[in-house]
């Protein structure tokens, strides 16, 4: 262990950060480590991008200090891997701040990579193909972790308290993020997807349950659709997606009919409404034309429609 970092003594600290990401087994000690000896986690599934609210994390950490400490594993070439607070540390650069209180733990691949994924996915606006990799990450370190003899998970405190007999993988995700077992499957399945398909579900090109559907196109049947799209502008719907691993299965899919299936014309969500003239007569003079009282109308239901948001939000 470099010996560089300063040790610090913070009172009941366990009481304080009790989350499952701190109380997960192991040795920990809490030091102040120069941002130069951090490293981050391999093939880390989030992105730290500098946006709004990384400013306003910046500015955070230049009045008060970083008030929750990072958690990283120590490092054979004696650096530290970051498990928890990407951002952080990222916020510290910009800060022009040296140094950053860390929770120093020592764990193995598979625990480092739970804590890192669960820490993570309490965040906001996680994107699809973020949660994919997250979730895929997770099933397998759980999935190595059920193979160990028992003995070793009782030498290790039975850190994870995990009845993998009695779960699947998949189960124990879900539980732990609040999600659905099937719907933990359909995020996994994206991985499957090109990386030009999994970027047009995350900027909403293409939607998440028809991605799933063309996740299990080949290769090669993934570029036609990913041409399709960007000669056509258009975005498949469920159904066409469907069509398109039908023939794929069948094995009856070409390129040409992969952009005939996307350049379809799609059918409206919804139905036209029409309102009939003794219907609307009775609400409006008459004096108003047929744009004025669609105007009223628009005005009447942006109305409603915010009663109802602050309504649910409540």
């Amino acid at each position: 262990m470099k010996s560089s970092g300063k040790n610090i003594e913070l009172a009941s600290f366990d009481s304080i950060f009790s989350t499952e990401e701190t109380r997960q087994g192991g040795n920990q000690r809490i030091q102040q480590l120069p941002l130069s000896e951090l490293v981050p986690f391999k093939d880390h599934p989030f992105r730290v991008v500098d946006d709004d609210r990384m400013k306003e994390t910046v500015e955070s950490i230049r009045e008060y200090g970083v008030l929750v400490p990072i958690i990283v594993r120590p490092m054979d070439d004696g650096s530290y891997e970051i498990v928890s607070g990407h951002r952080r540390k990222r916020a510290c650069e910009l800060a022009e701040v040296e140094e950053i209180p860390a929770i120093v733990r020592d764990l193995d691949d598979d625990e480092a990579t739970i804590i890192m994924v669960d820490s993570n996915l309490q965040r906001e606006n996680i994107l699809p193909s973020e949660r994919a990799k997250a979730y895929q990450m997770k099933l397998e370190a759980i999935r190595r972790r059920a193979g160990r003899p028992k003995k070793e998970e009782q030498e290790n405190g039975g850190q994870f308290g995990h009845d993998f007999e009695a779960k699947k993988a998949r189960e124990i995700i879900a539980e732990e993020a609040g999600d659905s077992p099937r719907n933990v499957q359909r995020f996994i399945r994206l991985n499957e997807l090109s990386e030009p398909l999994r970027d047009k579900v995350d900027n909403g090109e293409l939607g998440f349950t028809p991605a799933v559907e063309l996740s299990f196109l080949k290769p090669q049947e993934q570029e036609w659709v990913e041409r399709a799209l960007d000669e056509t502008q258009q975005t498949p719907s469920l159904s066409q997606a469907q069509r398109i691993k039908q023939e794929s299965k069948e094995g009856t899919l070409t390129e040409d009919t992969v952009h005939k299936i996307i350049s379809e014309e799609k059918k409206p969500l919804y139905n036209s409404v029409t309102l009939s003239h003794d219907t609307l007569k009775k609400y409006f003079p008459k004096s108003y034309t047929a744009k004025q009282m669609e105007n009223v109308i628009i005005r009447l239901l942006d109305s409603w429609l915010k009663k109802r948001q602050q309504a649910q939000e409540r």
